[in-house]
């Protein structure tokens, strides 16, 4: 199968760049495919009515300190894996999950590549996996790296 538009979901932490290297594959498979990149900075929620937003929609906050660095980091990860977005894009959510979900909705993208870090005992119950919560509502096919125990940073 040929993709069209692939989305690479990023946590930018030191193991990404695996993740990335799987996109390049499928990329050099599908030269006619457009390239996506997202990572989602955890953002404060306020609540209006029976809705919660983005702190940062609401307070014009998304040049602040915090939003330069994840466009920043962005940027690295994109120069250092060699890889050429149409679009590469910090963003807030409600959730990654929400956020990546939305994303593959309204960019109509048919490939999301997207790394999934091992988690044990509690930490597995607590925490959880980004990319366990979106498998079942994402509108597209889905590749899934596998990576080792989370990085902290």
């Amino acid at each position: 199968m040929s993709y069209q538009h692939v989305l690479l979901v990023t946590d930018l932490l030191s193991d990404a760049d695996k993740v990335a290297l799987k996109a390049k594959r499928i990329l050099a498979g599908s030269p006619e495919a457009r390239l996506s990149v997202l990572h989602i900075v955890k953002d404060d929620m306020v609540r209006f009515g029976y809705e919660l937003v983005p702190a940062s929609s609401l307070s014009g906050d998304v040049d602040s300190e915090k939003w330069q660095e994840a466009r920043a980091k962005l940027a690295q990860f994109l120069a250092r894996n060699g890889l050429e977005a149409i679009n590469s894009e910090v963003t807030a959510a409600i959730s990654n999950s929400k956020g990546i979900i939305n994303y593959c909705r309204e960019k109509d993208v048919d490939l999301l590549i997207i790394g999934r870090h091992e988690r044990h005992g509690i930490a597995a119950w607590l925490v959880g996996a980004t990319a366990d919560s979106i498998l079942p509502n994402v509108p597209c096919d889905s590749l899934v790296v596998k990576l080792d125990q989370p990085v902290l940073e």
